[in-house]
């Protein structure tokens, strides 16, 4: 199954039970955008990933070459099965708007990402294939209440700690997006470490300025340390017992303990997951993450597990197949969807992507 130019391409994933009859129900690919690769899979109705594929994301390239990318890897993913895929769910990097399935805004890694008709884009791509979409945060927090660390658990709220800080809020097993697609923007709450400390999003104040992997690490240089090359080293020197290191790490995850403490007080989850790559930095941080986790929540909420994500790169996948699990696809007036196997349709003339509309909880 693996196409030229393909990075890697695997099925059915180990542990699937990949059986035909289970196709009856419809297979669903999901595909997670981000700004180094592009990831598609092959799930089936009960959350089985049965395949995958990965490739470079032409992200210099712009959204036309992205697109490309994205329609080509699910077309690979389905192979022999394209006839019995019945929807694609995107997870991608940005704020994106679910309802029409745009890209709102996003940073500048992915060239020209921003105003990018996501949806209707890529389904033209697939003749017409329902597309759901949503932020690649949401997408891993689907994934995660689906089959992976909040497996059956219907109210959630995953924070992923990495470059940035973000969240997502599941609430009675669906996402909340917010009247402007920008729920779970966990990294712009303000906390105390963080008084005056520039933000990437232009304001002061925020933990993402002071918790997330780069601002840890700015943090270790800027109090003169130097024996560590990266955040990895940081948390290494930590694990030792160094001095400094420790105090940056226990900075930070009390910063981040305190924002997700206050979040918990509002949303009232039943579990917390957490994830990213900080969360690789180990008992130095996690043991602040949750000290300040437990004075800040009310004590109703101090039993509410606070766990690491399960699922790692494949919880994109698993989420924005999801995605097309909890919508139901309506067939525009220009027609249905044409899932024969053949080349991807580019023209921009071809039918706008049919629209989704939600089911009742």
């Amino acid at each position: 199954m693996k196409a030229a130019g393909m990075s890697s391409v695997s099925g059915p994933a180990a542990g699937a039970d990949f059986d035909e009859t289970k196709t009856a129900a419809g297979l669903v690919v999901g595909v997670d955008i981000g700004g180094t690769k592009t990831a598609a899979g092959l799930v089936d109705p009960s959350g089985a990933l049965l395949a995958t594929a990965t490739r470079p994301t032409p992200a210099a390239e712009g959204r036309e070459a992205i697109l490309d990318t994205a329609a080509e890897l699910v077309r690979s993913v389905a192979g022999d099965l394209w006839g019995s895929v019945t929807a694609v769910g995107v997870g991608s990097a940005g704020v994106i708007d679910p309802e029409r399935g745009t890209v709102v805004s996003a940073t500048t890694s992915l060239t020209g990402w921003a105003g990018t008709d996501l949806r209707g884009g890529l389904s033209r791509r697939l003749g017409g294939l329902p597309v759901a979409t949503a932020n690649d945060v949401h997408a891993h927090a689907l994934g995660e209440q689906w089959r992976g660390a909040a497996a059956g658990c219907a109210d959630v709220l995953l924070v992923a700690v990495g470059t940035g800080v973000g969240a997502s809020i599941v609430l009675g097993g669906r996402v909340r997006h917010g009247p402007h697609a920008v729920a779970g923007h966990a990294g712009h709450v303000p906390v105390p470490a963080a008084a005056g400390a520039p933000c990437p999003c232009g304001g002061t104040g925020h933990v993402e300025a002071v918790a997330s992997g780069p601002a840890l690490f700015a943090e270790y240089l800027r109090r003169g340390g130097t024996r560590a090359a990266d955040l990895a080293g940081v948390a290494r020197l930590a694990a030792s017992g160094d001095p400094l290191a420790t105090d940056v790490l226990t900075t930070g995850g009390t910063a981040l303990g305190q924002a997700i403490g206050g979040l918990m007080n509002v949303i009232d989850p039943e579990i917390v997951v957490i994830g990213g790559g900080v969360t690789g930095c180990g008992d130095p941080w996690w043991q602040p993450v949750r000290a300040a986790i437990a004075a800040e929540t009310l004590p109703a909420l101090r039993d509410v597990p606070i766990v690491p994500a399960a699922l790692s790169s494949t919880a994109a996948l698993l989420g924005a197949a999801r995605l097309t699990l909890t919508t139901t696809p309506t067939a525009e007036a220009t027609g249905t969807a044409d899932t024969s196997a053949g080349t991807p349709d580019t023209a921009d003339t071809a039918a706008e992507a049919p629209s989704f509309t939600r089911k009742n909880p």
